[in-house]
C-alpha cells in the first residue's frame, strides 16, 4: 500500500481498530493486508476528538510531539494563545491542539475569587464567556456597594469594575450621594376651617451614609416622601385658610426643620426646603379674585377724589389770583382765546366793522 500524507497533514495508521503508529508528512509503503485503516488531519486548530479516542492517542510519545494539551478543571478558565497572543478562552474541558505550524500556549486562571477578575489585561475581558463575568460602572456622583450572595463587601467609588460571577453571585447597588430634588406635588390638604388646598412643595436632600441607606431602608425616596406629607398635612391643618395665606412664606421653614429633627433616621442631610405654590378650589379662587377687584377698586377710587381734590384746590388758587390782578385775568382770556383760534378752522364776522374792531370791542366789554 502506498499512502501520500501531505506537508499540512498528520496521519494515523489503525489495524483491525487498534491504534499502530503515527505517519508523518511524506510518501509511506507498507504490505497492505485486511482491517488496515489511515486517518488523515490536518495539522492546524483543535483535534476533532469525536473521531479518535485521545486518550489512547496521547500515550504515543510521537503524537505528543504534534499536539498541545489543556486539561481545564472545573471553576476554572484558560487563557489560550497561539504564538504569544491570546486567541480564545476556554471552559472546562479537555482540548487537544495541533502544534505544528502554530505554537500554542495556556494559562489556568482561578474564578472562584470573584475579586481576581480586575487582574486581568482590559483587552482580555472581551473574549470572557458573558455569564462568568460581569462588568459594574459606577459613575460620577455616585457609590457603589458591592454585595456576595447578598452580603455586603466594601464601598466602590467611580470607575469600572469586572468581577467573576460565575461560584458568587455578584451585585453592585449604586447611590447617589449628590444634592436631588424631591417633589411633593398635588397633595390635597384640608385647613382648619375644612378648605380644600392643592399644594405643591419641594424639599433638597443629600445621601450621607450610603450603606444603611441601602441595607436598612427600603425605597427611601418614597419613605422620605411620605414623611414631607405627613409634616406639611400636620401645619396646614393647624391653621385657619386665611391665616395660613398670611404664613405661607413661614411653611417651609416649618418643614424643614421638622425634616431636619429626622435626619438620622433616613441617614439624609436636608439642605433647603419651600412652598412651590397653592393652588385654591374654584369657588374660593372666584371668591378671592371678587375681594381683590373690589379693593383695587376701592384704591383707585380713593386716587381718583385724591387728585381731583388737588385739581380743585389748584383752580381755586388761580381764581384768587386772578381775582387780585386784572392783567392777569387778560393774559388768561388771551391765553384761552389762543386756543380758541388754533381750533377754528374758517372765523366769519356778521358785523360790518373790521375783525380787529370786533376783537376789540369784545375785550373792552369788561
Amino acid at each position: 500500500m502506498k499512502v501520500i500524507i501531505n506537508e499540512n497533514e498528520i496521519g494515523l495508521l489503525y489495524k483491525n481498530g487498534v491504534f499502530k503508529c503515527l505517519l508523518s508528512p511524506g510518501k509511506h509503503r507498507f504490505w497492505s493486508a485486511l482491517g488496515e485503516r489511515i486517518l488523515q488531519f490536518e495539522t492546524s486548530g483543535m483535534l476533532d476528538c469525536t473521531e479518535v479516542n485521545i486518550h489512547i492517542l496521547i500515550k504515543d510519545v510521537k503524537f505528543l510531539s504534534f499536539v498541545a494539551i489543556s486539561d481545564v478543571p472545573d471553576d476554572k478558565l484558560a487563557l489560550h494563545f497561539i504564538d504569544g497572543r491570546i486567541a480564545n478562552v476556554l471552559k472546562p474541558g479537555f482540548y487537544v491542539f495541533w502544534n505544528v505550524f502554530e505554537k500554542n500556549t495556556f494559562e489556568i486562571i482561578d474564578v472562584t475569587e470573584p475579586d481576581t477578575a480586575m487582574n486581568l489585561p482590559t483587552s482580555y475581558i472581551k473574549y470572557m464567556p458573558y455569564n462568568w463575568i460581569t462588568q459594574q460602572d459606577v459613575d460620577d456622583g455616585e457609590i457603589g456597594l458591592l454585595f456576595y450572595n447578598g452580603v455586603y463587601q466594601r464601598t466602590l467609588d467611580a470607575g469600572t469594575y469586572y468581577f467573576w460571577n460565575h461560584t458568587v453571585k455578584v451585585t453592585v447597588q449604586k447611590v447617589d450621594i449628590r444634592i436631588k430634588h424631591l417633589d411633593v406635588s398635588g397633595q390635597e390638604i384640608l385647613t382648619a376651617d375644612k378648605v380644600s388646598l392643592r399644594v405643591n412643595f419641594v424639599c433638597s436632600y443629600q445621601v450621607v451614609d450610603p450603606i444603611n441607606v441601602i441595607t436598612k431602608l427600603k425605597d427611601c425616596k418614597t419613605q422620605l416622601y411620605v414623611m414631607v406629607q405627613l409634616i406639611m398635612r400636620e401645619f396646614v391643618g393647624k391653621y385657619r385658610f386665611d391665616e395660613l395665606l398670611r404664613q405661607k412664606d413661614s411653611i417651609g421653614g416649618y418643614v424643614l426643620e421638622k425634616l431636619k429633627e429626622r435626619e438620622s433616621e433616613f441617614f439624609v442631610k436636608f439642605t433647603d426646603a419651600g412652598i412651590k405654590d397653592i393652588i385654591l378650589p374654584g369657588e374660593i379662587r372666584d371668591i378671592m379674585n371678587t375681594v381683590l377687584v373690589a379693593e383695587k377698586t376701592a384704591q383707585a377710587s380713593v386716587i381718583t377724589r385724591r387728585e381731583e381734590t388737588a385739581a380743585t384746590k389748584s383752580l381755586l388758587e388761580t381764581a384768587k389770583l386772578m381775582d387780585e390782578n386784572s392783567t392777569l385775568y387778560k393774559l388768561k382770556e388771551l391765553e384761552y382765546l389762543e386756543r380758541i383760534c388754533k381750533t377754528v378752522g374758517n372765523l366769519s364776522v356778521d358785523s360790518g366793522g373790521g375783525i380787529i374792531a370786533n376783537l376789540r370791542e369784545l375785550l373792552a366789554a369788561r
